[in-house]
């Protein structure tokens, strides 16, 4: 199983419109799911809405509830990097959680959080760039994106401007930043947290993040992006490795599993219990076992 999380309901009906067998899986807790088949491959896909809090407690939801092999985050980015077209996409090596650091009375000092990308995601990543096919030949758009690694800076405020605090905060802490979001760093720490689960952050280019974003919106620039950075998640994950299917799957605990302690002869045993799930019934051994 791979899992796919989106912020938007752009990005989100862009790798949809890519599944096929799909289905609803209600979480308990109400999450939904879209489970299906992405490139001849199981997934599991959802949107979670902007930030990075949404985006780590509901990484952490997903991957508890299908163990994947690995998590991909999918959608659009602002560029920091002017020879950045739109339509791109970057592939993030590193995200930055760029907002943490002190304030003092002689300016800013950052206390990075970085996060780098899974080395086995990035190189089938960096073999579906090398390849190319992940472009349509049919494709109708006149350029042929560019494919670029590189770390992505993930923060809580949309970039619009060159001058503000926060660029001159990104230009002189994350200098090798070439696009900004929302959500990646709450993704990766929550991957992290979960025994390392692999993950990868796939974004493309919709705006420039430099005060014209709604003119680039009127566009249709963020829709191009969000297509591109759906096509590219498709042809990684058509090309992850199957066995890792397999090595989650054994990690994911057996539905309706039934373990029995039974205590016998002088033994006098209340309850033995790690994590249950489901009903615990108490009872007496039959004390003829312990019959000589």
């Amino acid at each position: 199983m791979i899992v796919l999380l989106t912020a938007l309901q752009r990005e989100y009906q862009a790798v949809r419109r890519r599944v096929t067998e799909e289905k609803v899986h209600r979480h308990p807790a109400g999450t939904l799911f879209t489970v299906g088949t992405l490139a001849g491959r199981p997934i599991a896909l959802a949107v979670l809405g902007e930030g990075n809090t949404s985006a780590a407690a509901l990484t952490e939801r997903a991957i508890t509830e299908f163990r994947p092999a690995a998590v991909l985050f999918v959608g659009i980015a602002g560029a920091l990097r002017d020879w950045l077209q739109l339509g791109d996409v970057v592939v993030a090596t590193r995200v930055y959680g760029y907002h943490g650091g002190t304030s003092e009375d002689h300016g800013f000092r950052a206390r990075p959080r970085a996060w780098d990308a899974a080395h086995h995601l990035e190189q089938v990543a960096r073999h579906v760039e090398g390849d190319g096919g992940w472009w349509p030949e049919a494709e109708p758009r006149s350029r042929r994106p560019d494919v670029v690694f590189a770390p992505v800076a993930a923060g809580e405020v949309v970039l619009d401007s060159t001058s503000s605090a926060a660029a001159v905060q990104l230009r002189e802490h994350y200098a090798d930043a070439v696009a900004i979001e929302m959500e990646s760093a709450g993704a990766a720490k929550a991957s992290q947290l979960h025994r390392a689960t692999p993950m990868i952050t796939i974004r493309s280019i919709s705006d420039h993040a430099r005060g014209d974003k709604w003119v680039t919106d009127r566009t249709g620039a963020p829709q191009v992006a969000a297509d591109n950075a759906a096509a590219f998640a498709a042809a990684v994950v058509a090309r992850l490795d199957p066995e890792a299917d397999a090595d989650s799957a054994e990690r994911r605990p057996p539905k309706g599993h039934t373990v029995t302690n039974t205590a016998s002869g002088h033994a006098n045993v209340v309850a033995q219990i790690g994590v249950v799930h489901g009903p615990v019934q108490f009872g007496t051994a039959d004390r003829r076992e312990g019959r000589s």
